[in-house]
């Protein structure tokens, strides 16, 4: 028998005898911040931090520009995909974007509800149907691409042209 408590034990805050009297609530000042720097120098060493660090930004700043038209990312990633490979298949679709088929389902379909998308007999497979965009989702996509861009030029804006460039090549050669 071992003498650690439990490790569901150890979780557990430990109990105050209660008293009549209420606890008196005091409160501390939080140091300012220049005061207690956080030190992320190991962090900043790590490729997926840094990565996410610049995803967030990125996300945050594409789905408030992209809220007008409205596309979430996912939903503007697949649009290009199928705007730039008109019949395209459902399964293509997902390999080319990393998207497990059950996710896709419900995107496809409310992207055909929108009327941005139209599904047609595949050409060379009878049992598959292409993707295609709608005159409205072509449209609709041209100005989201503007967007995108000017979102992109803001997001690299402290980047010389050939760092931006060398940049992009440097993450596709990560997931590529």
């Amino acid at each position: 028998m071992s003498d650690r408590a439990p490790r569901s034990r150890m979780l557990e805050r430990p109990t105050r005898a209660r008293s009549s009297v209420p606890a008196r609530k005091t409160r501390t000042a939080a140091p300012p911040a220049e005061a207690n720097p956080i030190d992320t120098r190991y962090l900043r060493t790590l490729m997926g931090y840094n990565a996410r660090r610049v995803a967030l930004v990125a996300i945050e700043q594409f789905v408030q520009d992209m809220a007008v038209y409205p596309f979430k990312p996912v939903d503007f990633s697949v649009m290009c995909v199928i705007v730039d490979n008109p019949g395209v298949t459902s399964r293509q679709l997902c390999a080319a974007l990393n998207i497990l088929p059950p996710n896709l389902v419900g995107l496809i379909q409310s992207l055909e509800q929108r009327g941005l998308i139209e599904r047609r007999p595949h050409p060379q497979d009878g049992r598959a149907t292409g993707l295609h965009a709608t005159a409205q989702g072509a449209q609709r996509m041209m100005e989201a691409r503007r967007t995108a861009d000017a979102v992109e030029d803001r997001l690299a804006s402290r980047l010389s042209p050939r760092d931006r460039q060398k940049l992009l090549e440097l993450l596709q050669a990560v997931y590529d």
